[in-house]
């Protein structure tokens, strides 16, 4: 259902994306040339290129949602390319925030034009992900819609900004509980595809009610996927991720799993003393992933993981009523709970 449903829409959200993102001045070309290299439309001479764009689930959410409530889903096109884009300028400046020097296998925007350029890039994408919503009304969506539109999308900024602060703020920090990790989680992921939905559902023709209904459905299934990923960090198969088995662990990546076995009186402290030793790789990593094991760190993970998709089910019923495990938002979120990468 995703598959076929992804084939339909995705031309046409690359396609508004590129019609906001798009300039005809020959003078500010290579600054929008930089955020077409970011999305992967072109190599670092601004030579057109395609790069696997990726699920775009945020954007097939929306759409999706539009649908549910009986809208068509090309009113919702401008809000889809505004999640995605917004989205990207997040990834923008999460890699000058974090120093990655790669993503999706290429030089990020600021190694090879500067931290100043990058952040102005991102700046860029952030205020066009806003003109995107209201493109809203060159197709027909209502005033007061698009207004309530831009409401969400304001919240989840602000959310998103939130998330990334204390995400930050966990990489000087040995110690880090579960519940502000969640608390990081929520606003960094959950947040984005909560609104994705809700917009989506508003456009559709949502009731008072059941777009904040479409909206905890997308915050709850955000949690469980983030969870998931942690997840498949650490126990993921090699052969399926492309990433070394227990990559999140070599990387002292502070992820749900691994912060509960920190947390845990019986191995927290000797897990610290592992993770904190100059010298640690590979060769430690079993006896890290056994500390794991002894916490119940997996199943700790895995429990939360469940429950969270749960109760976003239980707020899709609340949307779409009887037929919501059937629809296609109830089919993509148990597709997402069941991938390996």
């Amino acid at each position: 259902m995703l598959s076929s449903f992804a084939a339909q829409w995705l031309p046409a959200i690359e396609a508004e994306m590129r019609a906001v993102l798009a300039s005809e001045e020959n003078a500010v070309a290579a600054h929008y040339g930089m955020m077409h290299y970011h999305m992967g439309w072109v190599n670092a001479h601004f030579e057109a290129e395609s790069l696997p764009a990726g699920k775009r689930l945020r954007p097939l959410l929306c759409l999706m949602a539009c649908a549910e409530m009986g809208g068509t889903p090309a009113q919702a096109l401008p809000a889809a390319a505004a999640v995605e884009i917004l989205h990207n300028f997040s990834l923008v400046h999460d890699d000058i925030e974090d120093g990655d020097e790669t993503r999706r296998h290429r030089p990020t925007v600021w190694k090879l034009w500067g931290v100043p350029q990058a952040i102005n890039v991102g700046d860029a994408m952030f205020a066009l992900s806003f003109a995107a919503v209201q493109r809203l009304a060159d197709r027909g969506v209502p005033a007061a819609t698009t207004l309530a539109a831009l409401r969400i999308f304001t919240e989840m900024c602000v959310a998103l900004t939130e998330g990334q602060h204390l995400d930050m703020s966990f990489e000087t920090r040995s110690v880090v509980p579960v519940d502000e990790y969640l608390r990081m989680i929520q606003g960094k992921t959950a947040a984005l595809i909560g609104a994705s939905v809700a917009i989506g559902g508003l456009v559709g023709g949502a009731a008072p009610g059941r777009d904040e209904a479409l909206r905890r459905f997308g915050q709850s299934i955000g949690l469980a996927f983030q969870i998931q990923d942690d997840m498949l960090g650490i126990w993921g198969d090699p052969s399926v991720t492309g990433k070394a088995a227990g990559n999140d662990i070599l990387r002292r990546k502070k992820s749900l799993p691994l912060l509960h076995a920190l947390g845990d009186a019986d191995v927290g402290a000797d897990l610290a003393k592992i993770l904190e030793r100059a010298d640690f790789g590979a060769a430690e990593l079993p006896t890290a992933l056994a500390l794991l094991d002894a916490a119940g760190s997996r199943a700790y993970a895995a429990t939360l993981m469940e429950s969270y998709y749960a109760a976003g089910l239980s707020s899709l019923q609340a949307a779409l009523g009887e037929r919501a495990e059937q629809s296609l938002l109830g089919s993509t979120a148990q597709w997402l709970m069941q991938r390996n990468s």
